[in-house]
């Protein structure tokens, strides 16, 4: 009933309004969040790695119960201030789940540095999923994102080329201070964000490797049944077969010249034979540069 009535909202009403009845929504989560269930599963990035369509298929599973309001809370990132309370107003009613899981998609959780410590302290029984993609598309994917949402005025090469001058220190700050945030280290990340196997490790530390799900995006996409069906084995799901497999929230773009992406692949070299022992074999974009 709630997906149907927040779905309704978004299609209908204009943004101010819409603004509005999200804040109600949230205002009914906060006082009755004691009869919430926190998730079970959380998505926690790649960003720009098909994580929006992992979530709409975890969406259409029987056995899961997708956030009420969006499908992120940032809450374990930015949003950790808010408390617990808030985090909760999020999720379904425990009578209304009925026996199903709840989860979330907030794609910054993968690269903030506190984020796995804080969902190992607060959701023990969590499992966490991570999407990773081709470090170097996904890099000029986001930059299209962040330009599009006017979060970055530099041309691609150039906001590359500065990245380290831009977020210099930021990881370190945030590592230290809880209450700190970035909108440098949240936006302007592009190769940091896709240096998978640190990031990755993080959460395999603080969680345990058996509570830890690594799914190549680009081999969902190539067969997006078989690697999905796996993903719901490994999570401890009932099969469930979905009816279609889109590459939503996608942003397309004219191809980077040759000599940028070669540059860059080499950037991604030791980060990526690392990513082989998450993945258990090669990634698959390294796997077709060697085809």
């Amino acid at each position: 009933m709630m997906r149907r009535i927040v779905g309704h909202i978004r299609r209908h009403l204009p943004p101010p309004l819409r603004r509005a009845a999200r804040s109600g929504l949230l205002a009914w989560g906060w006082l009755t969040a004691d009869l919430r269930q926190e998730p079970g599963i959380v998505v926690v990035g790649a960003q720009r790695a098909g994580t929006t369509t992992l979530f709409r298929l975890l969406s259409e599973h029987p056995a899961l119960c997708r956030p009420t309001v969006d499908k992120g809370t940032g809450y374990f990132d930015d949003g950790y201030r808010h408390g617990r309370r808030w985090y909760r107003a999020h999720f379904p009613l425990r009578w209304t789940a009925r026996g199903r899981v709840s989860f979330e998609c907030s794609g910054y959780y993968l690269f903030h540095p506190l984020a796995a410590d804080r969902i190992a302290r607060d959701l023990p029984g969590c499992q966490v999923v991570v999407m990773v993609r081709d470090p170097v598309l996904r890099a000029y994917s986001a930059h299209r994102h962040e330009s599009a949402r006017g979060f970055d005025a530099l041309p691609f090469e150039e906001a590359v080329d500065r990245e380290a001058e831009r977020t210099r220190g930021l990881t370190e700050l945030l590592a230290a201070d809880p209450r700190a945030v970035s909108f440098a280290h949240r936006h302007h990340a592009y190769l940091q964000r896709g240096e998978y196997a640190a990031q990755i490790r993080r959460y395999v530390e603080a969680l345990g490797p058996e509570r830890v799900h690594v799914v190549d995006a680009d081999a969902l996409f190539a067969d997006p049944v078989a690697v999905y069906l796996d993903l719901q084995r490994r999570l401890g799901l009932p099969r469930h077969r979905p009816a279609e497999v889109g590459r939503w929230n996608e942003r397309p773009g004219t191809p980077l010249r040759p000599d940028l992406a070669a540059r860059l692949r080499r950037h991604f070299d030791r980060s990526d034979a690392a990513l082989a022992d998450y993945l258990g074999g090669s990634p698959s974009w390294r796997e077709e540069s060697l085809s």
